[in-house]
């Protein structure tokens, strides 16, 4: 079958377009003919290598020194199911699906970036939204899990005012939908160009953080959640810290280890079916341009999702 395997770590150009053997699923197993993932952030950053010293070695004590220990990398897929083992009851050939390779810490598969995958019947998986396209199912996974992740950790109420920081991203636009859903007022930071999209979204305010003015518009919150991390800062993320009520909840991605449980992956699949939340595209690549996406992706200014059509 054919895959991208990343040679080794650091620039895109590692990421080569293989031939290597098709996996057969084991017993409690299914075998998926993936017809879209996703280039995720995560990967451009397990692929740069892109990190502290300290970070740099723990990564490759958990992927392999030099190279990935596993070079196809990718945890997103979306596909039809063309065998399984024996084991397996949930699930038919023929069904189409979408999944993530983790459900926790501990048990986690790489390999979506591929025409083939296997995992787990009891995995992240399970029959895709009817409503949306293969390449609209691989668009909810990553950005989804993690926005839930942030909003696990507070307790929004009705008319509870929110900022998000970066909020036109995958983990952005997800964390906008959630945080509506159960009624913030949700002000979100992006560029202007990305306005927009955000209030499509739900948002109520929005704050483009490229204007020298920017720290003026910031008014106080219940919650500043900042879906980026410590890899982007500006001096309105500073600011926004600041911009807190007394009893208010600064929360970032970089805090902990984000857990992807299945009750929220199967939370996520109810409210694609029932409209409640939709995925955000940016740009869709075919497989053989995968360097091409994450060089995309690492200049860090896609809206939403950068899909991967296989």
């Amino acid at each position: 079958m054919k895959a991208i395997e990343c040679s080794k770590y650091g620039s895109p150009e590692h990421l080569i377009l293989s031939e290597i053997e098709k996996p057969s699923p084991k017993d409690d197993e299914v075998l998926i003919r993936i017809k879209a993932t996703a280039v995720t952030t995560s990967d451009v950053l397990i692929r740069g290598l892109i990190a502290s010293p300290v970070a740099k070695f723990i990564v490759q004590l958990i992927f392999g020194f030099g190279k990935p220990r596993n070079p196809v990398l990718g945890m997103v897929s979306a596909g039809v199911i063309e065998s399984k083992g024996k084991n397996v009851t949930r699930f038919n050939i023929g069904d189409e699906v979408f999944a993530y390779g983790s459900v926790s810490p501990t048990k986690r598969r790489f390999g979506s970036y591929a025409e083939y995958i296997c995992l787990p019947e009891d995995w992240n998986l399970a029959l895709k939204p009817s409503n949306l396209t293969f390449q609209e199912a691989a668009a909810i996974p990553y950005g989804g899990l993690l926005a839930k992740h942030l909003l696990k950790k507070t307790t929004i109420k009705p008319g509870d005012e929110v900022l998000i920081y970066g909020a036109s991203g995958s983990i952005g636009t997800m964390a906008i939908q959630l945080a509506k859903l159960v009624g913030a007022r949700v002000t979100s930071v992006c560029s202007e160009k990305n306005f927009d999209l955000v209030r499509s979204l739900g948002s109520d305010e929005t704050i483009d953080y490229t204007t020298d003015n920017a720290t003026e518009d910031l008014g106080t919150y219940k919650y500043v959640i900042d879906a980026v991390g410590n890899s982007k800062t500006s001096e309105l993320k500073k600011k926004s810290k600041e911009s807190l009520l007394p009893e208010g909840k600064y929360i970032s991605i970089d805090h902990g280890t984000p857990l992807t449980p299945k009750e929220a992956f199967l939370q996520l699949k109810s409210l694609a079916e029932e409209k409640k939340i939709r995925p955000v595209i940016d740009q869709v690549f075919p497989l053989e341009k995968m360097a091409e996406a994450h060089t995309y992706v690492e200049k860090g200014h896609k809206r939403g999702n950068v899909v991967i059509a296989v």
